[in-house]
């Protein structure tokens, strides 16, 4: 099920809320599980069984490792968890991958077992192995209610496509969660601009790659369209969904931490790291790199330990090799940045900010090619290789029909229309006026969403895939 379709929006949503709030106490997170699992189940219920074994696999291993006292045994009880969580994960997203490239390495033939992958099954993973090493460390105590522990894992909010949510973010409010006028109002404003993001920029830029790839005469400015309609869109269509995550988890009583923070005003690809995908970021960051021993061992310990993590980053995006080699791109320039060249950005901010949108865009070239071949074709168009003419009529057709949506996503994705809006709301005079405008410019998007809605197609959301 879709946050961004007619059923979530007024069938599951509605009935969920209902029995959501008319249901005291702790006895919310049943209704909270059993609604995630509706919700998981819908279009997909034979992969419950998968997350209903990662999901047991992390309490059990969990409570066993919070009762040892022997540090060797939880150690060993630690790897042999981990490894009990994630194998669902490496079966069903990359068995086919090594059996393939074994396949190229020996010249067999080994039959492919051509699983489709279950629905947020690399978000809800790295949820339950976080939550085991919190254990493990000492951070947070085990839980010992096995409904509580679902609920953590099942929410719906973010179980197919994050953030991924710590155990210990949201500990405290699993138990005992406050709900307030405020609270719920501003997750319904946070629901309405992610729906937004989704439906009037994410979806519209998609139709443009549509064009762009059905296209039989490219041009190297239809190429430029196709790469920075792809920026944009996959920016907004995850910050949308991850906005309507925390929507709805404001909406029933839970603070999900921000994934998002205008990652295209970077400065550097370091601070770009720090804006996009923050959850995922951090979580390889502290159950990754920092084990590994970071940056505070020997130069040739650090540089491996950044190849493994922006590797395992990059592979855990998807089965092919163009992840694998983003998640490289981004180490190779971290490591330039770390060495020598931050102190350079730092001085000079628009050739950085330059800088980093050249390599972003490129690097989502890579990062929705369907081959390495495809993606250097691309390239070498970009920049005009491969005969292929500068401008078509078809280009510039397209480029004049879109350019208003491509305008529109570019101003959204940086801070000026929230820093606009909060400079006209300290001045009292305006503040009433803004607080009425606010609620019937967001009524409008809704039904304007709505409207888009009923009269379109399925339309996932692009981190749907991994």
């Amino acid at each position: 099920m879709l946050f961004s379709s007619i059923t979530f929006l007024f069938y599951f949503l509605p009935c969920m809320v209902l029995m959501y709030f008319v249901t005291p106490g702790r006895m919310k997170n049943i209704v909270l599980l059993f609604g995630s699992l509706v919700f998981y189940g819908w279009g997909e219920p034979k992969y419950l069984p998968v997350m209903a074994a990662v999901i047991l696999a992390g309490y059990l291993s969990a409570r066993l490792i919070g009762t040892c006292q022997n540090k060797r045994q939880s150690k060993i009880l630690l790897a042999a968890a981990v490894l009990l969580e994630i194998l669902p994960l490496v079966y069903c997203k990359y068995a086919d991958f090594f059996i393939q490239n074994l396949n190229v390495l020996t010249g067999q033939k080994i039959p492919l077992f051509r699983i489709a992958m279950p629905l947020g099954i690399s978000f809800y993973t790295f949820q339950v192995i976080s939550y085991t090493v919190d254990v493990y460390r000492g951070g947070v105590k085990a839980q010992k209610n096995l409904i509580t522990f679902a609920a953590y894992v099942a929410m719906f909010p973010q179980l197919v496509a994050g953030p991924i949510v710590r155990y210990s973010d949201i500990r405290s409010q699993l138990e005992n969660r406050l709900h307030s006028v405020e609270k719920c109002a501003y997750g319904i404003r946070r629901f309405v601009i992610g729906l937004s993001k989704k439906i009037l920029i994410a979806n519209v830029l998609g139709e443009l790659i549509g064009h762009f790839q059905a296209s039989e005469e490219k041009s190297v400015l239809f190429f430029w369209i196709y790469a920075i309609a792809f920026m944009l869109q996959i920016y907004f269509d995850f910050s949308g969904y991850s906005d309507m995550a925390i929507g709805l988890g404001a909406f029933l009583g839970f603070d999900f931490p921000e994934n998002f923070r205008y990652p295209y005003i970077s400065g550097s690809i370091t601070e770009f790291w720090r804006r996009w995908h923050i959850s995922l970021g951090s979580w390889f960051r502290d159950y990754l790199y920092i084990p590994l021993g970071g940056s505070r061992v020997k130069p040739a310990r650090w540089i491996f330990n950044m190849f493994l993590v922006w590797m395992a980053t990059g592979f855990w995006h998807g089965a092919a090799w163009n992840f694998i080699l983003w998640g490289l791109m981004y180490a190779v320039l971290l490591l330039i940045e770390k060495i020598w060249l931050l102190p350079y950005l730092k001085k000079h901010k628009i050739i950085g900010h330059l800088y980093v949108l050249f390599f972003v865009l490129i690097g989502f070239v890579l990062f929705n090619a369907s081959s390495l071949a495809d993606f250097f074709g691309c390239v070498a168009s970009m920049f005009g290789g491969g005969q292929v003419k500068v401008v078509t009529t078809e280009s510039l057709y397209y480029l004049k029909s879109y350019v208003m949506v491509i305008l529109i996503a570019v101003i959204g994705a940086t801070p000026l229309p929230v820093r606009l809006y909060g400079i006209l709301q300290k001045k009292k005079c305006l503040k009433q006026t803004l607080d009425i405008a606010e609620i019937i410019l967001l009524v409008m998007l809704l039904l304007l969403c709505v409207a888009f809605l009923v009269d379109g197609s399925f339309n996932p959301f692009l981190y749907f895939r991994f």
